[in-house]
């Protein structure tokens, strides 16, 4: 390292070296699998795992970091990587590496290297939580990263993605949580029967959203706030301040009839203008800041 804290070597020029198409291989899942690590492209992502990293190293706990590869341009851009990454192996690379191990065509100059951070469902309930996302059934790494980057947003304690949900550490979905993924706890796999029953023995109620729900969502809002503010003694259907699992489903199809048989309560957004109806990101993001808002308010 020199005294600006980069490698002092000559940066990594052959794309098709083993070190480089080692590190490509971790774009595909049954590297990830085997390695138990993961790509994060990106300054933002990159950023985010350093800060976690350094966290947890600071806390005496193993750091998730292994690697970071980055070129010239993007640390005299961004001198504070360099900095993050001080006691990982940082290791200078030319935009035709960085190219060779990224997923995206057009790389933003700095890859890493990342352990796998998802915890498990158990060490989740524990803590107590009081808003958590579910996903069940969701394929598309975009809009998995999309759901977590609003339950982040929206302050939940954590992200539960079933078992036949896709795979966080898909490049495309680590891309789209922007870093989130290194904010809150995840857990990947989990039953979702086995999930509902252990909310419930918490104290933890679960609300399904669903455009064929019986609940109205802004109604519940009002009923909510017009209780909190003493305007009515009337109970609401659901006290959205109330510990909350949302349950999330399938882009196509939705929560299944299964699923949503273990919901509480079935919640629809209302849709007032054409559109047939609003996409998983979107119906997710509304719904966690519905309970987001209770929570904070009380």
């Amino acid at each position: 390292m020199n005294e600006t804290g980069r490698p002092q070597e000559l940066p990594m020029s052959n794309p098709r070296a083993d070190r480089v198409r080692d590190v490509a291989k971790l774009a595909g899942r049954p590297a990830r699998l085997k390695r138990s690590r993961f790509l994060a492209e990106g300054p933002q992502a990159v950023r985010e795992a350093l800060v976690l990293h350094r966290e947890r190293a600071a806390a005496g706990e193993p750091g998730i970091v292994h690697e970071v590869f980055a070129s010239e341009s993007c640390l005299d851009r961004l001198p504070e990587l360099a900095e993050l990454a001080d006691g990982v192996a940082l290791r200078l690379a030319n935009d035709d590496v960085l190219a060779a191990m990224a997923d995206t065509v057009n790389p933003q100059g700095i890859v890493a290297v990342c352990g796998f951070v998802d915890v498990s469902l158990e060490s989740v309930l524990d803590a107590g939580p009081r808003l958590i996302a579910v996903m069940c059934q969701v394929r598309d790494p975009g809009n998995a990263g999309t759901v977590l980057r609003a339950a982040d947003a929206a302050g939940a304690d954590a992200v539960v993605l079933t078992a036949s949900s896709v795979d966080i550490y898909n490049p495309k979905a680590v891309r789209s949580t922007a870093g989130s993924l290194f904010h809150l706890p995840v857990v990947l796999g989990a039953d979702v029967e086995e999930l509902v029953a252990l909310c419930r023995e918490r104290g933890i109620g679960i609300l399904a959203a669903d455009g064929y729900g019986t609940l109205n969502l802004d109604k519940l809002q009002d009923e909510n706030a017009a209780r909190r503010l003493g305007a009515s003694a009337a109970p609401s259907a659901y006290a959205l301040e109330a510990p909350t699992a949302w349950l999330f489903g399938n882009e196509a199809q939705g929560l299944s009839d299964s699923e949503l048989a273990l919901a509480d309560h079935r919640v629809a957004v209302p849709v007032y203008g054409s559109a047939e109806s609003l996409n998983l990101g979107t119906a997710a993001t509304v719904c966690l800041y519905a309970s987001a808002r209770s929570q904070h308010a009380s």
